[in-house]
């Protein structure tokens, strides 16, 4: 791509531009790339996203009439997403839960569920860092497409439990280690690590793994029904900087994170092989 065919759209910051609003009309824009853009209350009409890669975006309260959709490949949250006047998310669930029923018991209602999940995780984890040591160091590093290594994988986890757990339910401001490794679409904050390049050993890894899968596992042991009742609130500067944000939210944001990423990692493993 040349530099002519890069399109890249920075929010324009001067007053003199504070509500206005860009048209693009019969233009050809192939291969442009959009990072960082906000596109909210945009309106398409006719344009074509044969090809188009869309990533860590929001599509929240968006319509779509008179789509074709051929051969679309989605992968996320879904919630109430209608298609042709049928709401398909509460489908897809049941068929993933259906494929998969240990799925059906990331989204626990109580302190013993909560402990049910965990241990599934463990040990579906367990077996997939066997596998995983069977694997050269250079492949444990190596992408495929461009999703994470498997250590870049587990580096994230690491993020996602000190993140929910260490810092909003227990307290600590800034419970980072320098190897965990937020998402790729974050906005960075000062003072978190965030160094996708780093190549630890697996085994490195696992040592700051251990520590966060304790201090989680520690929390749910101990877990009972009024705090999954309570909130949270983290104001310090830092991420996350949410109020009264459910307690139960945060362990539940954990499974999921645990459950997609180990589905992700046994892929990936599989593909390397």
């Amino acid at each position: 791509m040349t530099h002519a065919n890069l399109l890249v759209l920075y929010p324009r910051t001067d007053s003199l531009y504070l509500g206005a609003m860009t048209e693009f009309r019969e233009q050809d824009l192939s291969g442009s790339s959009f990072e960082r853009v906000s596109l909210r209350d945009a309106r398409l009409r006719r344009v074509d996203f044969t090809g188009a890669e869309v990533r860590g975006a929001k599509l929240h309260h968006v319509k779509m009439h008179g789509v074709e959709l051929f051969d679309v490949d989605i992968t996320g949250d879904l919630d109430t997403v209608i298609v042709n006047g049928v709401d398909i998310a509460p489908l897809v669930e049941a068929e993933l839960n259906r494929r998969d029923p240990d799925r059906a018991k990331m989204r626990p209602a109580d302190p013993d569920g909560f402990k049910e999940a965990w241990a599934i995780l463990q040990r579906l984890w367990a077996g997939t860092i066997e596998t995983a040591r069977s694997f050269t160091a250079e492949a444990l590093h190596t992408s495929i497409g461009v999703e994470w290594s498997f250590i870049q994988t587990l580096r994230h986890l690491n993020f996602a439990s000190a993140a929910w757990v260490g810092r909003m339910i227990l307290g600590d401001p800034t419970p980072w280690h320098p190897l965990d490794l937020p998402w790729d679409e974050a906005p960075g904050w000062e003072g978190i690590p965030w160094d996708r390049e780093a190549r630890p050993t697996l085994d490195e890894v696992l040592a700051v793994r251990r520590e966060r899968q304790a201090m989680v596992g520690s929390v749910i042991e101990s877990l009972t029904h009024e705090q999954l009742v309570s909130q949270v609130s983290r104001t310090e500067p830092g991420w996350p900087q949410i109020e009264q944000f459910p307690f139960k939210e945060c362990l539940l944001i954990v499974l999921n994170e645990e459950w997609e990423h180990r589905r992700y990692a046994e892929r990936d493993l599989a593909a390397l092989r």
